[in-house]
């Protein structure tokens, strides 16, 4: 094997080592190798993200004839010590409402106040779980609210909260309630547990709760933390960056073979964005992929409700596909975290409450009513299926029953002539050619941020910029790209293709007087003002002289949606 010379200096290190590993860069070909040329008689312990992971791993390791390396999830591990001692029973989570009826919460004058104190104490639960904090009163729970109703709640009903998620953690701990699999990592972390390895190397370092790291780096052994620090997209499960929390020496793996050096290029010019909230570290990106087939295709957005408007559109409008995958199964974009089916709320929608199975839903009066609950527990999946459900009301029946007759099983994605993927079910993966769906940050949705949360969100931000590299980086050769997400003065190049963006797209209203607006305006000094029959002119005399639309855009000062939007009121055709 021939390796590269980061990955045999990674290979011949000793000590405490971190590895800042880009996507497709031969990250666990080089933990491998790292593993097997460590002495024979080594116990070797590899903590994988989550089981698939594990399960490939495991066969890796076996290929190789490592016997001596065992493989876990932090999971697994708190199972075998924490879940077998105690004689606990396992529960996925607990739907707002059941945790309701166990706590014994009461209604007060607050309409659903005690199913929206359940969601709280569920949040706060997995908050203080997730956590490196020896007492839940060390958890600042309210830092984490951003929705203006959803704080004042909090900050009202504080002690209330406390005590129930206590009684919540209480009851688990007694084996009087089952325990989810949050609590069981949590007990383990906090009986201080000892891990006999001489090495202990520990993967998607980026991604892990501080109950994870708290456990790793109080063992006595030598330690390895893998990951890529822009594929941190898990902060919504509070997790956090362990590569950033650690002094460890770091290791690059800055080469990928996985796509070209356009792509890399593309890559790195969109974390750039980062220098906008101040967190850009320069780290450059080799691309040496020399794929060049365009046989698996996905579509990649952003959200449920991006996928969905995209697989709608391809599959039942346009009828591009007879056979579609799912990445984790179609049924699983139609549900919410707390059990809400996309059916739910729809039957909710249309008045039609007999039919409602959810509690939660059934109790609400109406759609307001529903929104309400979503703004002040901040439920967002739950309140992606009301955006579904407004969009395409009656209409989702036969077009899921479509969608679904089209969806092949996993045995036969192979077969499959596109597939759909939100960016977090895509992460592992790779694919020939990638189109994005057009609902990922840019620029513009950045400043906007920044001026309407005062730079008090630069953490979220990080993370959706974080998600744009990973869905850029899962392609093998072809990328398809909105051209708002496309670097202003990026090169045309074979292998990227811009798609023209609709100018409704996730459209922003913006205050031409705002801060916002100041800052758009430096970039396209026009944007704002009115066009000059002149200026009129001269886009007609670009257009004849078949200048692209990006091309136009730096010349007139204006971004390539108002120049779509000009073109379309002159009747003018692309």
């Amino acid at each position: 094997m021939n390796l590269t010379p980061e990955q045999q200096a990674i290979i011949n290190s000793n000590g405490n080592i971190k590895i800042n590993a880009i996507a497709g860069s031969g990250k666990t070909t080089t933990v491998v190798e790292y593993a097997i040329n460590k002495p024979a008689k080594s116990k070797i312990l590899y903590l994988a993200f989550n089981k698939t992971v594990k399960d490939e791993a495991i066969q890796k390791f076996e290929k190789k004839g490592a016997t001596n390396v065992t493989v876990e999830t932090a999971h697994s591990l708190a199972y075998a010590y924490i879940v077998h001692k105690y004689h606990y029973n396992i529960i996925n989570s607990y739907k707002a409402h059941e945790l309701a009826l166990l706590l014994e919460l009461e209604e007060d004058s607050l309409r659903h106040g005690a199913i929206i104190l359940a969601n709280h104490v569920n949040k706060l639960t997995a908050l203080y779980c997730n956590s490196n904090k020896k007492s839940l009163h060390q958890v600042n729970y309210l830092a984490t609210i951003i929705d203006p109703q959803a704080k004042g709640f909090v900050t009202k009903y504080y002690e209330i909260l406390i005590e129930k998620t206590q009684l919540f953690i209480n009851k688990m701990d007694k084996g009087e309630a089952d325990v989810t699999h949050d609590f069981y990592l949590k007990k383990f972390q906090l009986s201080n547990p000892k891990l006999y390895y001489d090495y202990i190397i520990f993967d998607e370092g980026q991604d892990a709760s501080e109950a994870m790291l708290d456990i790793f780096l109080n063992q006595e052994t030598t330690k390895i933390i893998v990951g890529d620090t822009h594929q941190q997209i898990y902060g919504w499960r509070y997790a956090i960056n362990s590569l950033e929390k650690t002094d460890f020496k770091t290791f690059n793996l800055s080469t990928s073979f996985r796509f070209n050096q356009n792509i890399a290029d593309l890559a790195s010019q969109s974390l750039d964005l980062k220098r906008m909230i101040g967190n850009h570290i320069s780290f450059p990106i080799q691309g040496k992929g020399q794929n060049r087939e365009t046989n698996s295709k996905a579509i990649i957005a952003r959200t449920n409700l991006g996928l969905l408007v995209n697989a709608i559109e391809y599959v039942v409008e346009e009828k591009k596909a007879k056979k579609i995958y799912f990445e984790g199964n179609i049924n699983s974009y139609t549900y919410a975290e707390d059990g809400a089916s996309l059916f739910d709320v729809l039957n909710l929608y249309t008045n039609k409450k007999h039919l409602i199975r959810d509690l939660l839903i059934k109790g609400m009066k109406d759609i307001v009513d529903l929104e309400s609950y979503v703004k002040i527990t901040e439920d967002k999946s739950l309140g992606m299926l009301i955006e579904i459900v407004k969009k395409y009301g009656n209409k989702i029946p036969a077009i899921l029953k479509e969608i679904k007759a089209k969806h092949i099983n996993s045995n036969n994605k192979e077969d499959a002539e596109v597939i759909f993927s939100t960016v977090h079910r895509s992460k592992g993966m790779e694919y020939d050619s990638v189109i994005l769906a057009n609902d990922f940050i840019d620029e513009e949705k950045i400043q906007y941020l920044k001026d309407e949360y005062e730079n008090t969100q630069s953490s979220k931000i990080n993370e959706e910029i974080n998600l744009l590299y990973v869905a850029i980086t899962r392609t093998k050769n072809k990328l398809y790209i909105p051209e708002n997400l496309l670097p202003l003065r990026f090169p045309e190049c074979e292998n990227i293709i811009i798609v023209p963006s609709n100018k409704d797209d996730n459209q922003i209203v913006i205050d031409p007087n705002s801060e916002l607006a100041k800052e758009i305006q430096k970039k396209h000094n026009n944007a704002f003002k009115p066009w000059t029959f002149e200026q009129e002119i001269k886009l007609k005399e670009k257009l004849t002289a078949k200048s692209s639309i990006k091309e136009i855009s730096v010349i007139m000062g204006r971004s390539t949606k108002s120049i779509r939007a000009k073109m379309d009121s002159l009747k003018i055709k692309e």
